[in-house]
Formats: C-alpha cells, sequence, structure tokens
C-alpha cells in the first residue's frame, strides 16, 4: 500500500479530476490523503479519502465577482506563499509519505515537495499548451520566477508530468516529441452519448469563479434566448446572484445542479471553455458555444481547438444576443456541429483517464 498526499486548491475545474484520480487510487488499495481549501472537504470525504485542510493558506475566496487585479493578486499568493510551502512540509514530515502529486499551479507546493525529497507528480488538469502558453510567459509565471518559483523549472525537475487531458485536441502534443510528458486522456463521468429532448434541451454554465463581465454575459445569453423553441437550463454557481436578471419563460435558473444529471437529456452546451465542463460535454457527444470569460487561463485555446475540430463555436463574452442567438441555432439545427461532437464525444468515452493516470503514478512507487 502506497501512501500518497494530494496537494490542491479550490479553483473550479482543476479538482474534479484529482478527486477522481485520489479515489481511483483508493480503490486501489492505496492511502490517499488530499490537502487543500476546507470547501473541498466533502469531495473528497464523499470519495473516501482522508482530507486535511490548509492551516496558513493565504486568502482565498475565488467564488465571489471580483475585479481583474483582485483576481490576478488572490491567485498569484495563492501560487507562491509560503506558508503554502509550509503546510506541505509539515505534512509530510507528520505522516510517512511515498508520493506527492501536486496540482500544476501551486508552485510553492512544488517547491516544498522538492526540498523534502518525496518524489512528486506534477498534474495538469487541462491542455499543456495553456500552461506552457499564456499561463507560464504572462503575470503569473513571471511573478513566480521573480520569487524563485519559475514554472519551467519546477515542472521539470518533477519525477512525472501528467496531463489529464486529450493528447489530440492539446496543441502541445502536437510539438512535444521528447516522451517527457504523459497525457492520459479526460477524466470525465460520461457513461454514454446524450439524447436530447424535442423541444431541445440546452444548459447553460460559466465560470464558478467571479470573472468580470460575467453576468453581463449571462443576460446577453437570456435575452438571446427568450424566442427560441427551446429549454435553456442555466447554472450560475456560487459567483454569480441570479437575482435581477431578466430570465425568459423558456429558461429555468439554479445556483448549482450536478451537470451529470442534466447533460445526458441536452442537445448542446454553452459555456465558458472550463476543462472540466468542456470536455463532459464534449464526452456526451454535445456541441458546445464557447464564451471564455478570462484570457489568462485555458479557456480561450480550448475554445478555438474546439471550435477547430468542427465540435463548436467560440464567441467573445461580450458578443451580442443576436451573435449568441445565431450561434446556438447553428449548434441546434447543423449536422456537422452534431457529428463532430458525436464522433469525438465516441472516442473520448473509450478512455478511462483516471484509471490511466493511477497507472502511471503508481509506477514511480511500486518499484
Amino acid at each position: 500500500m502506497a501512501r500518497i498526499l494530494i496537494v490542491t486548491l479550490e479553483g473550479g475545474g482543476n479538482y474534479p479530476p484529482e478527486a477522481a484520480l485520489g479515489c481511483e487510487l483508493h480503490r486501489r488499495g492505496h492511502h490517499v490523503r488530499v490537502l487543500g481549501h476546507e470547501s473541498q472537504r466533502k469531495v473528497a470525504e464523499d470519495a473516501c479519502l482522508v482530507f486535511c485542510g490548509y492551516r496558513h493558506s493565504p486568502t482565498w475566496t475565488p467564488h465571489v465577482e471580483l475585479s481583474t487585479p483582485k483576481v490576478l493578486t488572490m491567485a498569484y499568493a495563492m501560487m507562491t506563499d509560503p506558508a503554502v510551502a509550509r503546510d506541505v512540509e509539515d505534512e509530510i514530515a507528520g505522516e510517512p509519505t511515498d508520493l506527492v502529486i501536486v496540482d500544476c499551479m501551486l508552485f510553492n507546493a512544488q517547491d516544498a515537495a522538492a526540498r523534502t525529497g518525496v518524489p512528486y507528480v506534477v498534474l495538469f488538469h487541462s491542455f499543456f499548451a495553456a500552461f506552457d502558453g499564456a499561463f507560464r510567459h504572462g503575470p503569473f509565471g513571471i511573478g513566480s520566477r521573480l520569487r524563485g518559483l519559475g514554472p519551467k523549472r519546477l515542472w521539470e525537475q518533477a519525477d512525472m508530468r501528467l496531463v489529464c487531458s486529450d493528447r489530440v485536441l492539446d496543441p502541445a502534443a502536437r510539438r512535444r516529441t521528447d516522451g517527457s510528458l504523459t497525457w492520459t486522456g479526460a477524466i470525465h463521468d460520461a457513461k454514454a452519448a446524450a439524447v436530447g429532448r424535442t423541444p431541445p434541451r440546452v444548459l447553460v454554465s460559466l465560470s464558478t469563479a467571479g470573472f468580470p463581465g460575467q453576468r453581463r454575459t449571462y443576460q446577453n445569453i437570456f435575452d438571446a434566448t427568450a424566442e427560441m423553441d427551446a429549454e435553456f437550463v442555466v447554472t450560475t454557481g456560487p459567483a454569480i446572484d441570479p437575482t435581477g436578471l431578466r430570465v425568459p419563460s423558456n429558461a429555468t435558473v439554479h445556483r448549482y445542479v450536478p451537470h451529470h444529471e442534466l447533460m445526458p437529456t441536452c442537445s448542446a452546451v454553452v459555456g465558458h471553455g472550463g476543462h472540466a465542463t468542456a470536455f463532459r460535454a464534449l464526452a456526451h457527444g454535445l456541441p458546445i458555444l464557447i464564451m471564455p470569460m478570462s484570457a489568462v487561463t485555458d479557456q480561450a485555446i480550448i475554445g478555438r481547438e474546439v471550435a477547430k475540430v468542427g465540435a463548436g463555436i467560440r464567441l467573445r463574452k461580450t458578443a451580442s444576443p443576436e451573435h449568441i442567438r445565431a450561434a446556438l441555432e447553428r449548434l441546434l439545427t447543423d449536422d456537422g456541429y452534431r457529428t463532430a461532437a458525436a464522433e469525438l464525444g465516441a472516442r473520448l468515452r473509450t478512455v478511462d483517464g483516471a484509471s490511466a493516470a493511477a497507472d502511471r503514478v503508481l509506477t514511480l512507487v511500486d518499484h
């Protein structure tokens, strides 16, 4: 039995693949504990994992509406604050640990794991091209390097770099041939293709984080869909209070409904391009309208690649109701989008990403 520590943060779509990997490792008989934010406790404990909350985390409130400077400042602190590194070192010192799996954005935690000498895996929960592109070369990467926590160095000194995404769609896989990265396939819970209703049902869900302009985008979507012959189920998440939004009669609004309960009966999805939601939709064979909420995340590149293979359309978050409606009508009526999404979904469902990831990380402790 291996003793494994997963170090994460409450960042929305980053946590589901990490939790799923932990659950798979636990199922195989290994002792798994999770170091993260208190809001992640329930998901961990529901998966029978031992949860340990940060004791010295900097302020972390991603699920409220914040200005762009505040979002960047808060995220930068979470990635580089030495207090997080201290929590990681204390956790490893306090209990025997054979392997550490660290979220790729936590540069402080990676540095701490390296200092302990325990083997560690860096887990990329989206396209490697997104992290090795705008993320590493943008404000987060530049600021981290100034604090001696350069992403490239930390990623490359890890014992393994695991990309829990689809190798075919990730642009990085088309230029990386040295074998230093391992793609496991996207981790999702789709078991079969969605079977749509008549009239069609569309799931609308933007980021759980509070990106600027998100409320305006929701209202534009509502205005676009008011006269359409379709049912719209909207989940706003914890960051957006739907009070005050003008909601048409063909839409219902919820703060939260599990997407795995909705997608099997949907015909399309409107999302922000976050990896978890996008690949859950694609695995169900659903075409997507992607409206990225942030330029410094993976959302734009996912939108671009999904549109490139014909499984969706990408629009700006400031798109007018007229443009949104036109895009939705194309997704719901054009056989090309449905066919491309169905073919992609069929391929994604052939891969068990969590099992493949577990196979790989256990090679570091099974010798």
